[in-house]
């Protein structure tokens, strides 16, 4: 074999494997970019711009060229993006909220889980679609979906199941951002009070932040912290559904624990304790999120809307039991 030819096949291998996953991979980055866009123009959340925009390019999902990426950009991605969701949370901001925020927080994390386990098998949806829409309700809306979603074990309805729910959750969590902040000041809350219920029952972190804000900075803090506690629920809560399916002979491979789930966990420590410069640690942040808008594309790329409305009303009726419970 001459060196020409040996230095091609040495070559041979990585540009096979780029010109397999790039283009799925560049449509789902460039529809994320629309997206972002959209969501910045408009005041939109950007993840349900990213849902959208993706449905609209679901023919792609059916281009061999593309199916390779956007699988890759779908689940890889979506991992990379969890592990680096816990550069925004440090123990200290935790420990910060006194216990019986935590207590409060937590409790309401467990309740609208069970909510969810038990309602979904009483309408007939299945124990993985309830868990699914409760651990989004009660965690961190689509994050927390698509978080979750790759711990549980797979059946033909599982990605329908995810778009419906991240659909669901971050329209919910839009009207929140604007109705929530009424009932606080009916209610009339001091500012404390009215950031533990907004950080505890509103479910993305941009809409808690909204929300927060408008009614004042000392409540906006309180309800971006306590909505940081919820955050770091994902890590337990996804490492218990990850264990039960193992136990249940339905997970994958032999290690208990998935690796971005450690990840999350080492990000969560490593902020805590400083080991990461501010410039570092605000890239992994935006890193983080470039990730899940991607993967929120892609998924949204491969799933049919026909498919999608044959979720059916019950659905929605569930989620919309898990926010009232929250």
């Amino acid at each position: 074999m001459s060196l020409e030819k040996s230095g091609g096949a040495w070559y041979t291998g990585p540009r096979k494997t780029i010109s397999i996953y790039f283009p799925g991979v560049l449509a789902s980055v460039t529809v994320g970019l629309a997206a972002t866009f959209v969501a910045q123009h408009y005041n939109s959340p950007v993840m349900l711009m990213a849902l959208l925009l993706g449905l609209g390019f679901q023919f792609l999902s059916e281009d061999t060229k593309c199916i390779k990426g956007i699988e890759f950009a779908s689940k890889k991605l979506l991992r990379i993006g969890v592990a680096f969701l816990g550069m925004r949370i440090t123990i200290d901001q935790i420990v910060s909220l006194g216990f019986e925020s935590i207590a409060i927080t937590i409790g309401g994390v467990v309740v609208t889980i069970l909510v969810g386990y038990v309602v979904a098998q009483m309408m007939g949806r299945g124990w993985r679609f309830g868990i699914l829409t409760g651990g989004a309700v009660a965690i961190c809306g689509a994050s927390a979906a698509l978080a979750i979603s790759s711990v549980l074990p797979k059946n033909e309805n599982s990605e329908r199941n995810v778009i419906f729910t991240v659909i669901a959750v971050t329209t919910l969590s839009t009207v929140a951002m604007i109705v929530y902040p009424i009932i606080v000041t009916a209610l009339g809350l001091d500012a404390k009070d009215a950031g533990i219920f907004l950080g505890a029952t509103i479910h993305d972190v941009a809409q808690v932040v909204g929300a927060g804000y408008s009614l004042g900075v000392e409540t906006g803090d309180t309800a971006t912290f306590i909505k940081l506690l919820r955050v770091s629920m994902l890590l337990p809560v996804v490492f218990l559904f990850s264990f039960l399916a193992r136990e249940k002979g339905q997970g994958k491979g032999s290690f208990p624990i998935p690796f971005f789930v450690i990840g999350f966990a080492i990000c969560v420590v490593a902020n805590s304790m400083g080991l990461v410069p501010e410039t570092v640690r605000v890239g992994l942040v935006d890193l983080s999120g470039w990730c899940l808008v991607t993967a929120i594309a892609a998924l949204g790329m491969k799933t049919s809307l026909k498919v999608l409305t044959e979720v059916g009303p019950q659905a929605i009726i569930l989620i919309l039991i898990e926010t009232v419970v929250l």
